[in-house]
């Protein structure tokens, strides 16, 4: 999930460099949406975890 988010990011680097504005700004909006789908799943993986004993770090 992050390698994909990181890759729109670059994605939307290049494009906004290059002049396709447009683009630019859909690769950088699928990587919001990407890291933030990886934030919410890495909390619940840790609250999951927390909650079986396990160690979280």
């Amino acid at each position: 999930m992050l390698g994909w988010a990181l890759t729109f990011v670059i994605l939307a680097i290049i494009a906004g460099l290059l002049g396709f504005v447009a683009l630019a700004g859909l690769a950088a909006t699928i990587a919001k949406v990407l890291f933030l789908i990886f934030l919410v799943l890495l909390v619940i993986s840790f609250v999951m975890r927390a909650f079986r004993g396990d160690s979280v770090v």
